[in-house]
C-alpha cells in the first residue's frame, strides 16, 4: 500500500478509536458514525497534515457543539503507541475541524517507503486484472498532423503509461479513417494538382484538399509514373493519385508520431470493418434488438432511448452507410476484444459524438460506463506576445514535425500536458525553446541533471551516497521537510490522474517536485555538511532521484544527466 494511503488509514483508525468514547456516552450504535471519519489534506501547511469534520458531521445526531465534540475526541487519544506515534499534535479549528499534525518522523518515513518500492513507487495497483484500450489521434490520413492532433497524441500516450504504471493491461490504438469520401477528395485533389503541374487549366473545387503537400504528391506521382499514368481511364487515375497519397501521408503520420516519442500497438484499418462485414453485422445486431426504424427513406438507429438529444441515421436513403454507422461498428468491435474499458480520446469538435456513442455502446447490451470519451481542446501558438496564424481551411497550418523540430520533443510533450485536456490551452513556442528556469519542463530536467551532478562529485571524492532507505535519518529537520512533503504526496498525485483519466496532474506535481528540490539544494549543504547530516542529505537526493525517474518515465521525457 503506498505510503501515505497507509498513512491515512492509520489516522483513520486512530479517530475511529477516539470516537467510540464520545458515541458510547451518548448511547449512540458506533457503526454507521464510524464509516463517516474521513481525512483530508488541506491546502494550507499551517492547517495541518491532515483534516477531519467528523465533529460537525455529528453534531445533531449527537446534539452537541462540534467544537465540544472535537476536543472530546481529542481527550480520548491513546497513549502515544506505535501507530499514534506518527501524530505530533491535533488542535481544534474553525467550527470543529480537527487538524491532525504529523511527526517528522512520519515524513523521514517516506525514504524507506520508496528503497521498497523503487520502480513502482507511486503506483497504486488499482488497474491490477484490467485489460483497457486507448485510441487516440485517429487522424483522417488526408494531411500532415497538425498542433491540435499533437495536445491528443500526448494526452492520450501519457493516460496509457498512467493506467499501465497503475497495474493495467493496455493497449494503444489508431483508428485509420481510410475510407469514405474524405479519401475520394483527396485523390480528386492531387490528381487536379498534377493536371495544373502538367500545365492544364483546372477548376479546383472549393472543397478539396489545400496546401502545398497535395502539390508535392502531384510531383511525387508524375515523377514515379510519367506519361504512363496516362493509360488508366481518368477515375483509375484519381484512385491511383488516392492510393499513393494515402500510403504516403499515413508513413508520414507514423514517422511524426514517432518522432514525439509516441508507440501504438495497433494501427486499425476503417477499410476492414466493411471488408470483414463488421459494419452489416452492427446494424444486424441493433436490427435485432429492435433499435432500428426506417423513416424517409433511412434506416434510423434510436438513440435518443439511451439518452442522445436525437436519433441517427446509419443507413442513408441512397442505401450508404453514414460515417456514424461505421463508428459504432468499431466500437462494437473493441468491445467484441474483451476491454474492461475503452477510451475515446477526440479533438473539440466531438461533444456531439459522446451521448451517441454510449447509446449504442448500451444498445449493443454493454455497460455504457464501458466507454470513456475525453474531449481535448483546441491548442493555439504564440511566439511570446505574438499569436501564431493559422488556417486549416487555406492549407496554412502548423505542424506536429513542425513544433518538435523547433521546441524538442520534451518539451512538446511537458506543454501539451501543462493544462487539463477540457481546457483551452496557449502554447509559448519561445518559452518552450528558452533554457532557464523559466521554462518548466527545463527547471524540472534540470533537477535531475543537478542531482546526477551531485553523484558524480561525491565518487569522486569517494563518498558512499546511501538509497533513500539507507541511511540515519534522524539529522534531517525544518529545512528538508518542504521536500518530504512534496515526496510523499506522489502516490496521491498518480491516483487522481488515474481516476480522472487526465494527466495534466504529473505536470503540476513535476513543478512542485522540482521547486521543492532547488530549493533544498540551494538551501542545504550536502558534500560539505557534517557526515551523518551529509549522509541522510543524500539519501534524501537518493529518493528524490527515483521519484523524479518514475514521474518523467510516466511523461515520456527524457532525464538529461548535464544540461
Amino acid at each position: 500500500m503506498p505510503f501515505l494511503h497507509e498513512t491515512r488509514n492509520k489516522l483513520k483508525q486512530v479517530i475511529q478509536k477516539s470516537l467510540i468514547p464520545v458515541l458510547e456516552k451518548r448511547e449512540i450504535e458506533p457503526g454507521p458514525a464510524l464509516d463517516k471519519v474521513k481525512l483530508e489534506e488541506p491546502k494550507h501547511r499551517e492547517h495541518g497534515d491532515f483534516a477531519c469534520n467528523i465533529a460537525m458531521a455529528m453534531a445533531r445526531e449527537l446534539k452537541a457543539a462540534p467544537r465540544e465534540i472535537a476536543l472530546e475526541i481529542i481527550d480520548n487519544l491513546p497513549p502515544r503507541e506505535a501507530e499514534e506515534a506518527m501524530i505530533d499534535r491535533l488542535e481544534v479549528a474553525g467550527p470543529g475541524f480537527i487538524n491532525i499534525y504529523l511527526d517528522k518522523r512520519w515524513l523521514q518515513g517516506v525514504l524507506p517507503a520508496i528503497a521498497g518500492e523503487k520502480e513502482s513507487y507511486g503506483s497504486n495497483g488499482k488497474g491490477a486484472g484490467k485489460k483497457v484500450q486507448v485510441e487516440f489521434v485517429s487522424a483522417n490520413p488526408t494531411g500532415p498532423l497538425h498542433v491540435g492532433h499533437s495536445r491528443g497524441a500526448v494526452v492520450g500516450d501519457v493516460l496509457g503509461n498512467v493506467l499501465e504504471f497503475c497495474g493495467c493491461d493496455v493497449d494503444k490504438e489508431f483508428y485509420i479513417n481510410n475510407a469514405g469520401h474524405q479519401m475520394e477528395l483527396l485523390g480528386r485533389s492531387i490528381y487536379l494538382r498534377l493536371l495544373e503541374e502538367r500545365g492544364e487549366k483546372i477548376d479546383f473545387p472549393e472543397d478539396g484538399y489545400q496546401g502545398e503537400y497535395i502539390r508535392e504528391l502531384a510531383r511525387k506521382i508524375l515523377a514515379k509514373y510519367g506519361d504512363g499514368l496516362d493509360l488508366h481511364p481518368p477515375r483509375e487515375r484519381e484512385a491511383l493519385c488516392r492510393e499513393f497519397g494515402y500510403q504516403e501521408l499515413l508513413g508520414g503520420i507514423r514517422d511524426d508520431l514517432k518522432g514525439l516519442g509516441i508507440k501504438f500497438d495497433r494501427w486499425f484499418s476503417e477499410r476492414s470493418l466493411y471488408e470483414n462485414k463488421m459494419v452489416e453485422k452492427a446494424i444486424s445486431l441493433l436490427k435485432r434488438r429492435k433499435f432500428l426504424y426506417e423513416e424517409d427513406g433511412a434506416t434510423w438507429f434510436a438513440s435518443s432511448r439511451f439518452g442522445d438529444e436525437k436519433d441517427r441515421v446509419v443507413i442513408k436513403s441512397d442505401g450508404s452507410y453514414t460515417y456514424f454507422a461505421a463508428d459504432i461498428a468499431y466500437h462494437l468491435d473493441k468491445l467484441k476484444r474483451g476491454y474492461d474499458l475503452v477510451i475515446d480520446v477526440l479533438g473539440a469538435d466531438h461533444h456531439g459524438h459522446i451521448a451517441r456513442m454510449k447509446a449504442a455502446v448500451e444498445a449493443f447490451g454493454y455497460d455504457r460506463e464501458t466507454l470513456e470519451i475525453l474531449i481535448v481542446q483546441i491548442v493555439t501558438l504564440w511566439r511570446g506576445e505574438e499569436k501564431v496564424p493559422m488556417s486549416k481551411r487555406a492549407g496554412e497550418f502548423v505542424t506536429m514535425r513542425d513544433v518538435v523540430e523547433e521546441v524538442g520533443v520534451d518539451a512538446a510533450r511537458y506543454f501539451y500536458l501543462m493544462r487539463s485536456p477540457e481546457s483551452h490551452m496557449d502554447f509559448d513556442l519561445e518559452l518552450a525553446r528558452e533554457q532557464s528556469a523559466k521554462n518548466p519542463v527545463y527547471y524540472l530536467q534540470y533537477a535531475h541533471a543537478r542531482m546526477m551532478s551531485l553523484f558524480k562529485k561525491a565518487e569522486e571524492r569517494e563518498i558512499v551516497v546511501p538509497g533513500p532507505g539507507d541511511a540515519d535519518l534522524a539529522p534531517l529537520g525544518d529545512e528538508e521537510e518542504p521536500l518530504l512533503r512534496v515526496l510523499v504526496r506522489f502516490p496521491d498525485i498518480v491516483e487522481e490522474s488515474y481516476d480522472n483519466l487526465s494527466p495534466h496532474f504529473l505536470t503540476v506535481y513535476g513543478h512542485d517536485l522540482a521547486q521543492a528540490f532547488h530549493a533544498f539544494y540551494n538551501k542545504c549543504p550536502i558534500l560539505t555538511a557534517e557526515p551523518e547530516i551529509r549522509q541522510a542529505r543524500l539519501a534524501l537526493v537518493s529518493g528524490t532521484h527515483r521519484v523524479l525517474r518514475n514521474l518523467l518515465k510516466i511523461l515520456g521525457i527524457s532525464a538529461p544527466d548535464q544540461m
